[in-house]
């Protein structure tokens, strides 16, 4: 069992001596905090609180950064759980990103067998309470140093909410809360060490709601109009659909309503879909598509529909004068070496997901720097994809999870719960504070760095949300 016990919340000294302060001290300085920031990793991990309803876990980190002397102002952009942390003043602006969403349907107890925590109802499958507080130790340990050295400009923590299917980050985005910044960086957990360098799928999603008529399904079935039909024949026309769509092009969906006893014709029944592609572009043309089977559907089966858009995310742009930046950084802070009971814990996992599991060492390694954007990208979505539009944008991988951990799954939750999962968070927040530092202290680099967003992004490049103008999908989880 690797569940970190409960400790204290002591912090080491903060820097002592500004002449000799320098960013081995700053990497020094997250190791000094740990503990403090396991626990809060830990809680959130405990909480697992769902798109826009992580009341606690937004709060916790909040309060963090206050107490370590950010201005925060919580609430932005329409979302209770969203927030902006800000230290200092004048150019460059460094933004560091934190996410804190779990997902619903993967409870688990930290530990290498399918078991689901007694009254759990979500989990960490993505890492997001190690993202949030990593990314939140390594700011303010960077903030620690701006104070020292007396280094100028302005470090910001956005406090994400719902990356999981509600684009916390794209309202952020379309209310402007970028503009001024000139470099973001962000981190996930993974399964690995790296550097994203691939981009990912932008994505469309939302609710199809069929109306139609009750009646007895036995005694008056003429007199009815089923919901449910017009969801499944939408559904038929969607799946049709997939040999005449480009091959990189996904379409998922899930039946959430589809009426309430067999003899009542159904009046309502909902379907929740996905569509996404490396192209935001095929995104918008496919949807429309989708759009059109749900009214045929409709017409088809003498119901009615209405379609409420719930999320939308643009694919990532990739930076490559950052990514070399931050994979400098990567290699000189190292990967994660696991102890014996950690190896030991790693193959257990492994062995759920392959049968013979991929050797622990992995996670120990940096993958090797491929320089410049590969379209394939990986086969999920991120909000992030929209920050990266408007702003230079780099990010990593860490280890947090036994090598060959697949992402939303009960094992993911399990190594997120361990002290495996808090080494890799470590790793992550040197590396991003290393590379915040290296940025202040390197103008070159961000001037470079624009340059290459302008050139990939286009000059005559215009932002506009996938999700349109709707303000923020609050009760998406609902």
């Amino acid at each position: 069992m690797l569940r970190l016990p409960a400790i204290a919340f002591a912090l080491a000294a903060p820097f002592a001596l500004v002449a000799q302060t320098k960013k081995s001290d700053v990497l020094a300085r997250i190791d000094a905090t740990k503990p403090a920031y396991d626990e809060i990793a830990m809680k959130i991990w405990d909480w697992a609180e769902i798109g826009f309803q992580e009341t606690k876990s937004s709060a916790l980190l909040q309060a963090k950064l206050r107490e370590a002397g950010f201005a925060v102002e919580a609430g932005v952009a329409g979302m209770p759980t969203a927030f902006i942390a800000s230290y200092g003043s004048g150019s460059p602006v460094i933004a560091v990103l934190a996410e804190y969403d779990a997902l619903p349907g993967v409870s688990q107890e930290a530990v290498p067998e399918k078991k689901e925590r007694p009254g759990g109802k979500a989990g960490h499958a993505c890492g997001h309470h190690l993202f949030g507080a990593g990314s939140v130790q390594s700011a303010i340990a960077v903030k620690e140093w701006m104070q020292a050295t007396g280094q100028k400009g302005t470090l910001r923590v956005f406090g994400c909410p719902a990356e999981e299917g509600g684009s916390g980050k794209v309202y952020l985005v379309r209310a402007g809360l970028f503009n001024g910044v000139d470099v973001a960086l962000h981190w996930h957990a993974g399964d690995r060490n790296q550097i994203t360098m691939a981009s990912s799928l932008a994505n469309k999603s939302g609710k199809f709601r069929f109306t139609g008529v009750a009646a007895h399904a036995a005694g008056a079935p003429e007199r009815g109009r089923s919901a449910l039909d017009g969801v499944e024949a939408m559904n038929h026309m969607a799946n049709l659909m997939r040999e005449h769509v480009p091959d990189t092009t996904r379409i998922h969906y899930v039946i959430t309503r589809g009426g309430e006893a067999p003899n009542v014709v159904p009046a309502f029944a909902e379907v929740y879909y996905y569509v996404r592609s490396p192209s935001r572009d095929i995104v918008r043309e496919v949807w429309d598509r989708i759009e059109k089977a749900a009214q045929g559907a409709a017409l088809g089966t003498g119901t009615t529909f209405k379609v409420e858009v719930t999320g939308g995310v643009h694919e990532l742009l990739i930076n490559d004068t950052l990514g070399q930046l931050m994979h400098a950084n990567f290699t000189a802070v190292g990967g994660v070496t696991y102890t014996p009971a950690e190896r030991e814990f790693a193959l257990k996992i492994g062995r759920t997901v392959f049968g013979q599991a991929p050797a622990p060492e992995t996670a120990g390694l940096i993958a090797p720097y491929v320089s410049g954007q590969r379209r394939e990208g990986g086969g999920g979505s991120t909000d992030v994809g929209d920050v990266s539009w408007v702003v230079p944008t780099v990010g990593l991988r860490a280890a947090t999870w036994a090598p060959g951990t697949p992402g939303h799954s009960w094992q993911a939750v399990a190594c997120g719960g361990t002290t495996m999962g808090l080494k890799g968070m470590n790793v992550a927040a040197k590396v991003l504070a290393g590379t915040t530092v290296d940025l202040f202290g390197k103008p070159e680099v961000i001037a470079a760095a624009k340059a290459e967003f302008v050139r990939k992004r286009g000059a005559e490049f215009k932002y506009s949300a996938l999700l349109g103008d709707r303000p923020p999908a609050l009760d998406y989880r609902d």
